[in-house]
C-alpha cells in the first residue's frame, strides 16, 4: 500500500471514532449498545464496532473498533456515569493501532481522588485541571450525547491524550432524513469545528432512537470519506427498522 493510502487510512479511521456511540435519555443509567458500521477508502473495505456494556454502579467499558485490510484501530474507554450532574467520568483508557504505518499503544489512569492523569507505560503523572471535567478521546461521545438530549447547541469538550489536551467543538447545523439500510430515518446533523483547517466533520444522529449514530462523513479537498450504519441492537434488542 502506498503511504498516502496508509496515511488516509489512519486519518479516517481516527476521524470514525469521533462519534461511534448511542445515546441514553437523561436518565439514571445509560443505555447500552452494539453498533456496526462499513466504508470504503481506495477500493478497501472498513468494518466498525462500537458497543457499551455495563459492569455495576453506573461503571461502563465502551469499546471502538475498526479494521481495514492493512490495518486496524481499538480503544477502551472504563468509565463511570454520575447521575445527579449527568456526567460522563473516564477512569481508564486503552489505545492499540497495529498496521496503518507505525504500530502505537497508550494508556490513561485518571485518579479524580488525586486530581492527576498517569501514563504507566511511560511512568509519566500531570495534574489534571479539574474545573474542565476531561475526558478521555472515547468517553466525551457520551457526554456529546447527553448534552445534545440537553438541548444545547454548542459543544465543547477537553480531552487529554497522553501528551496534552485537546480542545473538540461541535455544532448544530441542521436536520435531515436520511435513506439506511435500515430504512429512512430523521437525523439530527452536527459538525465538528476545527481551527485553520480545510476539514469537515459531519454526523447525523438519529432523534427518534436514542441519537444513534448513522452516518459520518469527512471532507476534505474536495473528497468525501463516509461510513454508514449497518447493524444495531439498543439495550439487547435488535434494532431492525428505523
Amino acid at each position: 500500500m502506498q503511504r498516502r493510502t496508509v496515511k488516509k487510512l489512519h486519518w479516517l479511521f481516527s476521524c470514525i471514532a469521533i462519534s461511534m456511540a448511542s445515546m441514553a435519555q437523561a436518565t439514571d443509567a445509560l443505555s447500552v449498545f452494539n453498533t456496526q458500521y462499513t466504508a470504503k477508502l481506495y477500493g478497501f473495505s472498513i468494518d466498525v464496532t462500537s458497543r457499551l456494556t455495563a459492569s455495576s454502579n453506573n461503571h461502563y467499558e465502551l469499546y471502538f473498533n475498526a479494521e481495514a485490510l492493512f490495518g486496524s484501530i481499538t480503544e477502551i474507554s472504563q468509565l463511570q456515569w454520575n447521575a445527579e450532574d449527568q456526567t460522563v467520568i473516564p477512569h481508564h483508557y486503552l489505545y492499540n493501532r497495529s498496521g496503518l504505518g507505525k504500530s502505537s499503544e497508550e494508556e490513561l489512569n485518571f485518579d479524580w481522588t488525586k486530581h492527576t492523569i498517569s501514563n504507566p507505560h511511560k511512568k509519566t503523572n500531570w495534574p489534571m485541571l479539574g474545573a474542565l471535567k476531561i475526558q478521555d478521546s472515547l468517553s466525551y461521545q457520551l457526554q456529546l450525547r447527553q448534552d445534545l438530549l440537553a438541548g444545547k447547541k454548542d459543544f465543547y469538550y477537553p480531552i487529554s491524550n497522553g501528551k496534552k489536551i485537546k480542545e473538540y467543538r461541535f455544532e448544530i447545523v441542521g436536520e435531515e432524513i436520511l435513506n439506511t439500510p435500515l430504512g429512512d430515518v430523521n437525523t439530527v446533523k452536527v459538525k465538528r469545528s476545527y481551527t485553520n483547517d480545510d476539514r469537515e466533520t459531519f454526523v447525523w444522529f438519529a432523534k427518534n432512537f436514542q441519537y444513534l449514530l448513522v452516518r459520518l462523513q469527512q471532507e476534505e479537498n474536495g473528497s468525501a470519506y463516509t461510513i454508514y450504519i449497518s447493524k444495531a441492537s439498543l439495550n439487547g434488542k435488535a434494532l431492525e427498522h428505523f
